[in-house]
């Protein structure tokens, strides 16, 4: 089995995604054959197909690169109907994700990356062979496997106030207190595996991990630095970890340690939809109290893709960028709130498109 492979399968275990991409989605695959239909087992069915990063390229040339319609099993290959697509004149390069579940059915996202739009720059896949410790990476995958037991029996919560999760599971939860010691004790080697290591589970550990360096603006550092990882699992990882240290600054203003929405807004051109997914729920955080500079940041940066985000037909897969985009228009939450209970997204949405002219 190759790395990648295994990295998405404890990608999906490692912080209880909601979403399973279409290399690695377990009802309809193999782990050895990502992206082929096991002999005897039915592909799961497309409920909704949705789209991001769509500017020029016309809405009947992507249906037919597509060839999947509502009510079709996913496509057999993932790879084969990327490289359709990416063959549309002005597409540098498409990705296919499958996100769990509507009504027991699957949502498709289909993202570009058009020629000359913005673009998420990610660093190129390290060849190193640097791995953890064995008590870390031991831990870190006895970890993983508590936490997929209580995510089984329903317990799902993190407490976040101390800066890392800390699971409501008792089990989980007390191999998570070890974190803090093995994050100081081997924080070279977690920095060499980030920097160097060819393989997406040790990077994802020592991620994990990073977030757990009681030193938190070191922590910070790390994490922000892997942000731009060649995984995105990786960098879900490092978003979880970041989402924690949010918290915790909020809750302690006098540590003043701060948390850069940069790489968050430049995620929102992500081709993963998981990048863009994670870089939302952070920056709704940054933006709760009206922070002035990332809503400026984010009209001038990102206003199109949130937009097209909030149009999605999936609610709350949608609303994290309405939520955004009524903020960047200058309305209050109880106006945002009350248009989106009402349906009416486009006046929000319209709202922060006059907003942004204005400037």
């Amino acid at each position: 089995m190759e790395p990648g492979e295994h990295g998405a399968r404890l990608m999906y275990l490692r912080i209880s995604i909601l979403f399973v991409a279409l290399t690695g989605l377990a009802c309809a695959q193999t782990p050895e054959s990502p992206g082929i239909q096991s002999p005897g087992i039915q592909s799961p069915t497309v409920a909704v197909i949705d789209y991001y990063g769509v500017g020029k390229t016309s809405a009947e040339k992507l249906r037919k690169a597509l060839a999947v319609k509502v009510g079709d099993p996913l496509p057999a290959s993932k790879s084969d109907v990327e490289e359709r697509m990416d063959a549309i004149s002005g597409v540098a390069s498409s990705h296919l994700e499958a996100v769990c579940c509507e009504a027991g059915k699957v949502i498709l996202y289909v993202g570009l990356e058009e020629t000359g739009a913005p673009h998420f720059d990610i660093r190129e896949e390290p060849e190193g062979e640097a791995t953890l410790p064995d008590p870390a990476i031991n831990d870190y995958r006895r970890y993983l496997e508590a936490l997929g037991d209580a995510a089984r029996r329903g317990v799902v919560a993190q407490d976040q106030t101390s800066g890392y999760p800390l699971s409501a599971d008792p089990l989980t939860r007390e191999i998570q207190t070890h974190f803090p010691d093995l994050a100081a004790e081997y924080i070279a080697q977690i920095r060499e595996v980030l920097r160097s290591s060819y393989d997406e589970e040790q990077r994802a550990a020592a991620a994990f991990l990073a977030g757990y360096n009681p030193k938190k603006e070191d922590a910070v550092n790390d994490l922000q630095n892997t942000l731009r990882d060649s995984d995105p699992g990786v960098r879900a990882v490092a978003t979880e970890g970041l989402t924690a240290l949010l918290v915790y600054a909020r809750l302690n203003p006098d540590q003043q340690l701060k948390i850069a929405p940069t790489w968050f807004i430049e995620m929102l051109h992500s081709l993963s939809w998981s990048d863009r997914e994670h870089a939302m729920k952070v920056l709704d955080l940054m933006t709760e109290s009206r922070d002035a500079a990332v809503i400026d940041s984010l009209r001038d940066r990102a206003l199109p893709a949130l937009i097209e985000m909030a149009r999605w037909k999936t609610p709350q897969h949608a609303l994290p960028a309405f939520l955004l985009s009524g903020r960047i228009a200058g309305l209050s939450e109880s106006q945002i709130q009350d248009a989106w209970a009402k349906g009416d997204r486009e006046s929000v949405l319209s709202a922060a498109l006059a907003k942004r002219k204005s400037r």
